[in-house]
């Protein structure tokens, strides 16, 4: 797993399809949506992590180039 469509993918597999204007809360609501998953045991432990460093680094970039304009 190595983009953020990766990770929408791997939620697509449980039904979960996140489509909002703001893309910052499309990847707060996807981190939601994935550490459910973890706690239910239907991901596991590296495929988590994996998918989170993912959302947080976008979302990261995200909010330095808004601060930046």
């Amino acid at each position: 797993m190595e983009t953020v469509y990766d990770v929408m993918q791997l939620l697509k597999r449980f039904g979960t399809f996140v489509y909002t204007k703001n893309r910052i809360g499309d990847l707060q609501l996807m981190e939601m949506d994935l550490v459910e998953l973890y706690k239910g045991g239907l991901i596991e432990a590296r495929e988590f992590q994996s998918a989170r460093h993912i959302l947080r680094t976008e979302t990261v970039k995200l909010e330095k180039e808004i601060t930046s304009k």
